[in-house]
C-alpha cells in the first residue's frame, strides 16, 4: 500500500475539508484530519485490539495526513448515545453490536439475534457477505450511518447467579439483554424477565443484582471481570456477537480519493485482523476464565443442546410475523439453515 506524499496530503485535506465543511486552510496543510473512534470495550479485548490496528494503519498509510483517536471501554460515549453522536457529527467511527441498529427504525437487523441461527462461522461470513446484506446497507446509509465492515466476534455463551443447564432454568431469572426484540423475544420463551442495560453499566447491575445473568462472547466476559460477580458459566453457543465498523454517511463519502483509499485498506485489513484475533481470543478467554477458579462450568452435551433448540424455535416462528417468512428465508438460505423438523 503506497503512502501519500506531501503535495498529496495537503490536496487531499482541502478536497476533504471542501466537501465536509471542516475548514482546511492550506497555510495549515500539516495539521491531520482527526477521526475519533468510540468504542464499549476495553483495549485488550478484540474490538479493542482492532481498533488500535486500524488506528495505526490509517496513519501509516495516509502518511499522516489523518489521525485517529480511540476512546474506549464507554469514556466517550456509552451504548445508548454513541449513535446519536455518530448521526449529530460528534463522533467519526464506532463498532457497535449490530443488535443496536433497532433504534435506527431498522428492525430487520434484529433477525441475526435469531438463537441457533449460525451453525459455525463460516456460515456466518457467508451471510454477511451475501446479497441480502446489500438491501440491510442500503436501509442503513437512509439513516446517515454507512456501514464499513462487519466484525465476527464469535459465539456467546450465558453467566448467571444459578447453573443453566436445562430451558426450565430460566424459569423467572432477570437477564440482561441488548436492545433486540428477537433477544427479548428469547428470554421471554425462556421464562426470564428481560432487562435492557447498558455495556458499560453490566458489571454493576450484576454485581447488585439487578439482574441475575447475561450472555455475552468469553473475550467480554474475561475483559470486563464479569467472572467476578457471577458463579456459573453455560458454554450453550446460542448466537453470535456482531460488530459493524460504522462511519457517519456524510463524512465518509465526503472524503477526498486521495484520503478514502489509504482508509479503505485500513479498514480491510483490520477487520481482517479482528477476526483472527476474535477466533482465537474467544477460546483463550474461556480456559482463562475457567483457570480462575471463580465460576463454575458446564458444557451442553448434544442432548441438552436439542433440548434448548426445541424450545427457542418457537421464537423463529413467531419472528415470521416481525420480518416476513420471506424475508426469514433468505436470511436462512444465506446462513445455510435448516430449521428443525422442516
Amino acid at each position: 500500500m503506497s503512502q501519500l506524499n506531501r503535495r498529496q496530503v495537503t490536496g487531499a485535506l482541502a478536497a476533504t475539508a471542501a466537501a465536509t465543511g471542516l475548514g482546511y486552510r492550506p497555510a495549515r496543510a500539516q495539521t491531520p484530519l482527526v477521526l475519533k473512534f468510540s468504542h464499549v470495550v476495553t483495549q485488550d479485548a478484540p474490538k479493542g485490539k482492532a481498533a488500535l490496528k486500524f488506528k495505526e494503519l490509517a496513519e501509516k498509510y495516509s502518511n499522516g495526513a489523518v489521525k485517529v483517536e480511540i476512546y474506549a471501554n464507554s469514556s466517550l460515549y456509552k451504548d445508548k448515545e454513541e449513535l446519536d453522536a455518530l448521526q449529530l457529527g460528534s463522533v467519526h467511527l464506532l463498532a457497535p453490536s449490530i443488535a443496536k441498529f433497532g433504534p435506527l427504525g431498522i428492525k430487520e437487523f434484529d433477525v441475526f439475534d435469531l438463537p441457533f441461527l449460525f451453525i459455525n462461522a463460516e456460515k456466518a461470513d457467508k451471510l454477511f457477505q451475501s446479497p441480502v446484506m446489500a438491501e440491510l446497507n442500503g436501509k442503513l446509509e437512509s439513516t446517515g450511518v454507512k456501514p464499513l465492515a462487519y466484525w465476527n466476534n464469535g459465539n456467546h455463551v450465558y453467566t448467571c447467579n444459578k447453573p443453566l443447564i436445562k430451558p426450565d432454568d430460566f424459569q423467572g431469572l432477570k437477564m440482561r439483554i441488548q436492545g433486540s426484540k428477537v433477544l427479548d423475544a428469547v428470554a421471554r420463551q425462556l421464562g426470564a424477565i428481560p432487562q435492557v442495560i447498558g455495556f458499560g453499566e453490566l458489571y454493576q447491575a450484576l454485581q447488585t443484582g439487578v439482574v441475575d445473568g447475561e450472555d455475552n462472547v468469553p473475550s467480554n466476559i474475561l475483559t470486563q471481570k464479569f467472572y467476578e460477580v457471577q458463579k456459573h458459566l453455560t458454554v450453550s453457543y446460542h448466537g453470535r456477537l456482531h460488530y459493524s465498523l460504522i462511519a457517519s454517511k456524510k463524512f465518509w463519502d465526503g472524503l477526498s480519493p486521495e484520503l478514502r483509499k489509504p482508509l479503505d485498506q485500513a479498514v480491510k485489513e483490520s477487520t481482517e485482523f479482528f477476526d483472527a484475533t476474535a477466533a482465537t481470543d474467544n477460546i483463550e478467554a474461556l480456559d482463562k476464565i475457567k483457570s480462575l477458579g471463580k465460576i463454575q462450568f458446564h458444557v451442553l452435551t448434544p442432548e441438552e443442546k436439542k433440548e434448548w433448540i426445541a424450545k427457542l424455535m418457537p421464537v423463529h416462528k413467531d419472528m415470521e410475523k416481525r420480518f416476513g417468512k420471506p424475508f426469514i428465508d433468505k436470511i436462512y438460505a444465506a446462513a445455510g439453515f435448516v430449521p428443525p423438523n422442516t
